[in-house]
C-alpha cells in the first residue's frame, strides 16, 4: 500500500460517519444476501432434475435425446463453481446464467414431451414434481429480482458523490447484475406478415 493511499485512508476513516461506508457495508451485505438466495433456489431446481428425469423416462424411454439433454444441462450448471465471488465477476456471472437458460430450456424440452403422454401427466409423482418445479421457477424469478434490485442499490451508491470516493478508497465496485438473455433479439420489434399466407 502506497503512504498517499494510507493517509487517505486515515482521513477518510476519521470522517467515515459521512463518507457513506456503512451504507456502502450493509448494501452489499444485502447483495450477497440476496445472490445467496438466487443459488439456493437453483440448486432446488437441480435437486429436482434427477427425480423429474427419472418419472418421464419411466414412460417415455424413447424420448431419449430429451432425457439426455436435460441430465447434461444439469451437468454443466453442477460444473460451474457457484461461490459468492461468481456475483463479483461479470465474465463467471454470465457463464453461470448462460448454464442456467440451457437447464431452462432442456426442461421446457421435457415439458413438451410430458404433453404427448396423458398417463404420464396423470401420475402423481409427475404432477407433484411439476408442481415444485413451477414453484421453483417462481422463486427463481423472485430471488433474481430481488438480486437485481440489491446491486441496484448497492451500484447506486457506489457510484454517487460522495460515497463513490469512499468505494474508490475500499476497493468496493460497482457489481456486475443479470442481462436479459438474446437482448438484441428484444430490441426489434417483431414483423408481422398477414400476406404469408396467402398465394
Amino acid at each position: 500500500m502506497t503512504m498517499t493511499r494510507l493517509i487517505m485512508m486515515l482521513v477518510m476513516l476519521s470522517s467515515l460517519s459521512g463518507c457513506g461506508y456503512n451504507a456502502l457495508q450493509a448494501q452489499d451485505e444485502n447483495v450477497n444476501a440476496a445472490w445467496s438466495e438466487v443459488l439456493n433456489q437453483y440448486q432446488r431446481r437441480a435437486d429436482l432434475v434427477p427425480n423429474l428425469v427419472n418419472v418421464v423416462k419411466g414412460y417415455a424411454a424413447h424420448e431419449e435425446k430429451v432425457l439426455i439433454e436435460v441430465t447434461q444441462a444439469r451437468a454443466k450448471v453442477g460444473s460451474v463453481q457457484a461461490t459468492p465471488e461468481l456475483a463479483n465477476n461479470p465474465a463467471a456471472l454470465a457463464q453461470f446464467q448462460a448454464a442456467q437458460a440451457g437447464m431452462s430450456s432442456a426442461l421446457s424440452r421435457l415439458m413438451v414431451v410430458a404433453e404427448k403422454y396423458p398417463d404420464l401427466k396423470a401420475n402423481e409423482s409427475f404432477r407433484d414434481l411439476s408442481a415444485q418445479l413451477e414453484g421453483t421457477e417462481n422463486r427463481i424469478t423472485v430471488a433474481r429480482n430481488r438480486y437485481i434490485e440489491s446491486v441496484k442499490a448497492f451500484n447506486t451508491t457506489a457510484r454517487s458523490f460522495p460515497t463513490n470516493l469512499t468505494a474508490k478508497l475500499f476497493d468496493l465496485n460497482p457489481k456486475p447484475n443479470f442481462a436479459v438473455e438474446n437482448e438484441k433479439a428484444l430490441s426489434s420489434a417483431p414483423q408481422v406478415d398477414f400476406n404469408s399466407e396467402k398465394k
